[in-house]
């Protein structure tokens, strides 16, 4: 495939501008121009980063065992350093509230809400009604906010996840909004914009039940443990709505509980989340999920360290 050919899929698959894919591979708009319209050739470094960035959009690149497994060692090392997280985080509210927003921002954005990062913090904190905006979005925000209030308060008490948590959960973050708040889904569904068939739903009692479980087993490896679980909740697919939320909540618990900070998943990363779960669901691969999970935890502990 000629380099043209792979910016231009790399462009359509992230949405990023020209200048913005540019800046990734540390070329001018002018250089970058004449490569992406097949009007020149790139350097060898300059073509290693092309294939490398069009390897890992793509989903083709495999992280290296020995890589991934040092990024996991010096999270956990970085762990080591709070004797709490959960209370460090709690008993400080600027960051609390930091996380708070970041949460609920980037996982409502993620969803497709068109709440700004402002809009959001004034509807969390201040209590204000945003004019121009739907009240089903600003009620997802508020009930957001509830839900990873009732989140830490609970893992404050106990480090067990429950079948009732995760549906106490599921009916705050949809309270209001829609009738089966609470409730396991009793119909097909379908993921919009994937080919992965969901559960059905006379299965999802037993199934949720079994993930419930796993989700308490002791495993060195807490990353892959969570990146795993994520993907097979996502892909049972519960609820009639709300599942991608729910899912993230779940995942902030597995690495609070074992004194992680929250995995800040960026909305302006949705295309390569997205594509990394499906590799997840679709292969016996994770390893880039695990590597994008561990750069969400990373950006938790931005946050953590401010």
């Amino acid at each position: 495939m000629d380099i043209s050919k792979k910016l231009k899929i790399i462009q359509q698959i992230t949405g990023l501008t020209q200048t913005e894919l540019a800046a990734k591979i540390s070329l001018s708009f002018v250089a970058f121009n004449s490569l992406i319209n097949g009007k020149s050739q790139p350097r060898a470094k300059t073509l290693s980063k092309i294939d490398e960035l069009f390897e890992t959009i793509t989903g083709v690149r495999k992280v290296p065992a020995g890589e991934l497994a040092v990024k996991k060692q010096i999270i956990v090392a970085k762990s080591k350093k709070y004797q709490n997280i959960i209370k460090t985080i709690s008993g400080n509210k600027k960051i609390f509230d930091e996380f708070l927003l970041e949460l609920t921002y980037q996982t409502n954005k993620i969803e497709g809400s068109t709440l700004s990062e402002g809009e959001t913090a004034a509807i969390l904190f201040e209590n204000s009604s945003i004019a121009g905006k739907s009240l089903v979005e600003q009620l997802e925000a508020k009930n957001h906010q509830t839900a990873l209030i009732y989140l830490f308060d609970y893992l404050n008490n106990s480090k067990i996840i429950t079948e009732e948590l995760i549906l106490k959960l599921h009916s705050i973050l949809l309270n209001s909004i829609n009738d089966e708040a609470g409730l396991y889904r009793r119909h097909g569904v379908r993921i919009v914009g994937a080919n992965i068939p969901t559960a059905n739903y006379l299965k999802v009692p037993d199934l949720m039940k079994e993930l419930v479980a796993d989700t308490n087993k002791s495993r060195t490896d807490i990353i892959a443990q969570a990146t795993g679980i994520h993907a097979r909740f996502e892909q049972i697919h519960p609820f009639v709505d709300g599942n991608g939320r729910i899912g993230r909540l779940i995942l902030q618990a597995m690495m609070l509980r074992r004194n992680l900070p929250p995995a800040v998943i960026k909305q302006d990363k949705k295309v390569l989340y997205l594509q990394y779960l499906n590799k997840t669901q679709t292969t016996d691969d994770q390893s880039l999920l695990d590597d994008f999970i561990c750069d969400a935890i990373n950006e938790g502990f931005m946050i953590l360290e401010s």
